[in-house]
C-alpha cells in the first residue's frame, strides 16, 4: 500500500483480519471474490463493517462496472469523472488505467484529473463527461446536456450513467470518511488531486 492516505491521516477502517469476520462478512467476501472482481478490493474493506450494505453495493457496482448499457469505456470515463469530483485517490489509483486499457486516450485521463475539460472528445465521450460534470457540479442536468446523452445512449444507457455516478459517489464518501489507503497504481492521482 501506498503512504497516500485521504486527508493524511490514519486510516480509520482498516482491514480486518480474515480470522476476525464474522460468518456474514465470510459470505460477502466469498461473492466478491467469486464474482467479477476476484478479490477484495479497497472499496469494500471499510463497506465490510456492514456486510449486508457491502453485498447490496457491491452487487449494483458489478452491473455498473461491468455490464451497463454504456460498456466499459464509456463506465470508466464516468467513475473518473467522479472520482476527480470527490478528490478520491482510490478510485482514481484502480480506474485510471483500466480507463487507458479499455480505450481512453490518456490526455482525456490526464485533462480530468487537472480538473480541465478534456480537448479530444468524441461525442459519446463529450456526452458522459458533459452529464456527469453538471450533475456533480449542479447537483442537475441542462435540457441540453440531458438530450444529448438520451440521443447518444439511449433511456437505458442514461440511467445507467445516474447509477455510476451515484455508485461511485457513494464508495467516494466511504473512503473520503474512511481514509482509505491508495493502492500501488501505474498511475496514481497527483498529490494536487487531494485537497489541502
Amino acid at each position: 500500500m501506498s503512504a497516500m492516505v485521504k486527508n493524511g491521516g490514519v486510516d480509520r477502517l482498516p482491514p480486518i483480519a480474515p480470522e476476525d469476520w464474522t460468518e456474514e462478512q465470510r459470505r460477502a467476501v466469498r461473492e466478491i471474490i467469486d464474482g467479477a472482481r476476484g478479490a477484495l478490493v479497497p472499496p469494500f474493506v471499510p463497506l465490510l463493517r456492514s456486510p449486508e450494505l457491502m453485498t447490496h453495493a457491491q452487487r449494483m457496482g458489478e452491473y455498473l462496472r461491468f455490464r451497463s448499457a454504456i460498456g466499459k469505456r464509456l463506465s470508466e470515463l464516468a467513475i473518473l469523472v467522479t472520482a476527480r469530483h470527490w478528490s478520491q485517490p482510490v478510485e482514481w489509483a484502480i480506474h485510471a488505467p483500466i480507463a487507458v486499457n479499455v480505450g481512453i486516450d490518456p490526455g482525456i485521463v490526464e485533462a480530468i484529473e487537472h480538473g480541465r475539460r478534456p480537448a479530444q472528445m468524441s461525442a459519446e465521450e463529450a456526452a458522459v463527461h458533459d452529464f456527469c460534470v453538471e450533475l456533480h457540479r449542479d447537483k442537475a442536468v441542462s435540457d441540453a446536456t440531458w438530450e444529448r446523452a438520451i440521443d447518444r445512449l439511449g433511456e437505458k444507457g442514461v440511467v445507467d450513467l445516474i447509477g455510476i455516478n451515484g455508485y461511485y459517489a457513494l464508495l467516494s464518501m466511504v473512503m473520503n470518511a474512511a481514509r482509505t489507503p491508495v493502492p500501488e497504481s501505474s498511475m496514481p492521482a497527483t498529490r494536487s488531486f487531494m485537497p489541502a
